[in-house]
């Protein structure tokens, strides 16, 4: 098998989530782009190890660490879009970079003041 057909599938997957980091609001939709830029070095590093062979398989033991970093860094990424989508209610990416920089309140934000008047009978 030719080098290259693995390598024009990877580019073409990074560059898909590379489009979907960029041009996407929601958090949860990013960190889905990020995991397939990470499939994308995946699938480079598994094809010239097949192509260098090499007899180690370096590129082999690489994809089982990125793998497993890329599992550890979705739980966290989820956590983490969870919480903020509790305290904010929206995972949109521009509102909360807007709402962390103070230019708008949350939209549920309840810290209007109390405007009810006590009734004395």
């Amino acid at each position: 098998m030719h080098l290259a057909y693995p390598a024009v599938l990877a580019a073409l997957l990074f560059c898909t989530g590379l489009y979907g980091v960029l041009a996407r609001r929601n958090a949860i939709l990013v960190l889905m782009s990020v995991e397939l830029m990470l499939n994308a070095v995946n699938l480079n590093l598994v094809a010239f190890d097949v192509w260098l062979r090499d007899a180690l398989h370096g590129g082999q033991a690489l994809t089982l660490f990125t793998i497993a970093i890329a599992a550890a860094e979705i739980g966290i990424g989820l956590a983490i879009v969870l919480m903020v989508y509790r305290n904010r209610g929206t995972s949109d990416v521009d509102r909360l970079r807007d709402t962390a920089e103070g230019h708008e309140p949350a939209p549920n934000d309840q810290t209007a003041p109390n405007n009810q008047s006590e009734v004395t009978a």
